[in-house]
């Protein structure tokens, strides 16, 4: 892993496979660190023939930190938002979307396929809408076009992204395994043991609980971004879980409608997560999109 100038900021990547390669950028979601990209998934594509590059988002992982701008307002953030009301944030997902294209500038990569999963999902569609030349293809997982009009997440699912993260080691595993029972593929349970062991891993890399508020705030203060979506023409690739309670299927359906060069991979018992079972197939549709 290597840390680098990008936007501005300290950006931490990591690459697998040959930089000849097609190049992907896998961008992760809220509070999630890039090793949320297994390296078992990443060498899969990078043996399909990718370049694969994976980083950490600012605010969180050993990329840039962002305390000196504060912690938003939770209440007021929320009282916004059922208001209708602009959410004030202190960065924006078009930031981070910049962030992803100086990662690409630093590379010295002029085009690259880009992947997100989740809040990643709306970084990638962000980075398609402001910088359109520079992508090859967009791969949006498990996400959504920010229209509030979507159902929303079921209380169980709600209940676990408003818990605060934990600040000690062994309360933090514990919190990964109880999400990953309530948002997790219903068809494919990753091991206690196993969640518990990344967890770990995660924690003892970086834990910054304070970045995920902001993570949060910057979503939150975007909205809508269907109309904008309509406009992107790159070939696109929806990828979402029948079985998604936080990111609910018809969010993964409206960004299909939103974007007018896209296909639809829907999975029976996918939840909110992406379970090693479901590598090959998520792969599959990849590679397809990418060797178009």
């Amino acid at each position: 892993m290597t840390a680098i100038q990008a936007n501005g900021i300290k950006i931490e990547y990591e690459t697998f496979g040959s930089a000849q390669g097609k190049p992907i950028l896998l961008v992760m979601g809220l509070g999630t660190q890039m090793i949320g990209w297994h390296p078992g998934f990443c060498q899969m594509l990078a043996d399909r023939g990718h370049y694969v590059i994976r980083y950490d988002n600012r605010d969180v992982g050993l990329s840039e930190k962002f305390g000196q701008l504060g912690a938003p307002d939770v209440i007021a953030m929320a009282t916004a938002l059922s208001t209708g009301d602009p959410v004030t944030a202190p960065y924006s997902l078009a930031d981070m979307a910049q962030d992803g294209i100086g990662l690409l500038d630093a590379l010295s990569i002029d085009k690259a396929h880009i992947c997100g999963a989740s809040m990643g999902g709306m970084i990638v569609q962000s980075m398609a809408i402001q910088a359109p030349q520079r992508i090859l293809s967009l791969t949006s997982i498990m996400s959504t076009t920010g229209d509030p009009d979507l159902p929303g997440p079921s209380d169980e699912a709600m209940a676990v992204l408003l818990t605060p993260g934990a600040t000690e080691r062994e309360a933090a595993a514990d919190r990964t395994v109880m999400a990953a029972g309530v948002i997790g593929s219903p068809e494919y349970p990753a091991p206690p043991d196993e969640l518990r062991a990344r967890a770990l891993e995660a924690y003892d890399r970086c834990s910054y609980p304070e970045g995920s508020v902001r993570h949060i705030a910057a979503v939150a203060s975007q909205g809508n971004r269907t109309e904008a979506l309509r406009a992107v023409q790159v070939p696109a690739l929806v990828i979402h879980g029948k079985a998604d309670p936080l990111v609910r299927i018809e969010a993964g359906i409206a960004t299909h409608k939103a974007l007018p060069n896209s296909e639809l991979m829907l999975i029976d018992g996918m939840g909110h997560d992406m379970p090693e079972p479901l590598w090959k197939q998520v792969v599959d549709g990849i590679d397809r999109l990418t060797s178009r």
